[in-house]
């Protein structure tokens, strides 16, 4: 039996290893990709005790939920299963706008359960703020929602720190996902320490910023993607930060784990982070994240770490 962890104060109990399903039907965000490799993604994750599944309407649009809608309807094991999706996108004219409206949120919970072939949703997300709506009247509809049965817990996500209290103003919010990594720490300025304080879990995207973090480049690795234009790869930043990794790796050798393993790791030791949530492309890369499971930091090595990147 996996040993599992509550999200903050919700009534969810997941394995500390979830998965990000962003490559499971996400054809607008990858290019070729197998919906048959993804399927078995997640087949191998519910396999091997993962247990939480985070998807949203706009990955495919929709064709991630419905893949794992009917990987739901294969398991038959749905509540074994804690799903998170989200939704705020919408198509106006052709053009992607974010709705954050009580109406139209409501809208896209009934569209997520139709596509998830289920009749709850155990982690529903705003996920991204709009201009106009006042958050705190957001977050009210789904707790509508969540009264009605729809919802377990409610989630928003890549909001600001004054958009997230007004959201939580009447305590209804459980988590904040937000982009957060070893290169990039300034949610905990001021993110990290309102969830902390609030008991609202905080579940962090891109913990492996577009893989620098995952220890597998080096200065003449070459990228003919997004990361092209990302500064984290570029000239002399990108020396310096293969540098970092490397002093990450002497601790991950010593532990006979991978430099991606130790940095999933020491994430979990920050307050109000519980679980994680890193993609997978391959059935194996899953097999590979739970091996961060096995990895123990001592105090000095999370000082140490801490160090390297605040550097």
């Amino acid at each position: 039996m996996v040993e599992q962890t509550q999200i903050g104060k919700t009534d969810l109990y997941v394995n500390k290893m979830g998965l990000g399903t962003n490559a499971v039907g996400g054809h607008n965000i990858y290019p070729n990709l197998s919906e048959e490799t993804g399927k078995e993604v997640v087949r191998t994750a519910l396999d091997n005790g993962i247990n939480f599944l985070d998807t949203a309407y706009i990955y495919g649009p929709e064709r991630s939920e419905e893949l794992i809608g009917e990987l739901l309807k294969e398991k038959g094991n749905r509540k074994d299963i804690v799903i998170a999706t989200k939704g705020a996108h919408k198509f106006v004219n052709g053009k992607i706008v974010f709705d954050n409206s009580p109406a139209f949120l409501k809208e896209a919970v009934e569209s997520s359960l139709k596509r998830l072939q289920t009749d709850y949703i155990d982690l529903f997300y705003i996920h991204f703020p709009d201009e106009n709506t006042p958050k705190d009247e957001a977050v009210g509809a789904l707790k509508e929602l969540k009264d009605e049965g729809k919802i377990r817990a409610i989630g928003v996500s890549n909001f600001s720190l004054e958009q997230l209290k007004e959201a939580n103003k009447d305590g209804y919010v459980d988590v904040l996902q937000s982009e957060y990594n070893l290169f990039k720490r300034e949610a905990e300025k001021d993110l990290l320490p309102y969830t902390a304080e609030n008991n609202i879990s905080f579940i962090p995207y891109f913990p492996l910023a577009a893989g620098l973090l995952g220890g597998n480049y080096n200065k003449d690795t070459k990228f003919n993607d997004g990361r092209a234009k990302n500064s984290l790869f570029q000239g002399e930043a990108f020396v310096r930060n293969l540098e970092k990794v490397e002093q990450v790796r002497e601790i991950a050798s010593a532990k006979h784990a991978e430099v991606a393993h130790v940095v999933l790791a020491w994430y979990l030791t920050r307050d109000s982070i519980d679980v994680l949530i890193p993609g997978a492309k391959r059935p194996e890369q899953v097999r590979n994240n739970l091996k961060t499971l096995n990895v123990t930091l001592t105090n000095e090595e999370i000082e140490k770490i801490d160090r390297i990147f605040k550097a």
